[in-house]
């Protein structure tokens, strides 16, 4: 008789996180936090980072999701610096992360910028080449008329 055997995981920020995984690897399956992020929290909140997260206690775990509401990172690994409403930096995870780039996304759509246009056609905005990449669904290259009817 086989036993199925439950993977545990660990829930964090609204997130499902495998709980045989390290903390410091666990983190980043969040969404909107880095290696880099993870290894400064691990710091921060003096979590040894090779831990596995079954081993978490709840306080700790309760100490990392109240540490990821407000995160008290440099300035310089935030991921949303200088915000356009507020001005202030943020570190912005999960679904909040999702709704700001869509709505920076429409407002450069409205405004009719060159990204918002190139967005708007489904080209590439950070100025790739367009000749070789970027084709799927359209029509690639030139098609003949069921190869010259056939070479009569």
């Amino acid at each position: 008789m086989k036993k199925t055997k439950e993977e545990e995981v660990v829930r964090i920020a609204a997130t499902d996180i495998p709980a045989r995984l390290s903390v410091y690897a666990g983190l980043t399956k969040i969404k909107g936090i880095s290696w880099s992020v993870s290894n400064a929290i691990c710091n921060i909140l003096n979590i040894e980072k090779n831990k596995r997260l079954k081993e978490l206690s709840e306080e700790e775990i309760e100490k990392i999701e109240k540490f990821l509401k407000k995160p008290e990172l440099p300035s310089w690994l935030m991921n949303r610096r200088k915000d356009r409403e507020t001005g202030e930096d943020k570190h912005l995870i999960t679904t909040d992360l999702e709704l700001a780039k869509e709505f920076d996304i429409r407002r450069l759509k409205k405004i009719k910028c060159y990204r918002g246009v190139r967005h708007a056609l489904g080209l590439p905005v950070r100025g790739q080449r367009t000749r070789s990449h970027f084709r799927k669904g359209k029509t690639v290259g030139v098609i003949r008329k069921k190869v010259e009817q056939k070479k009569k």
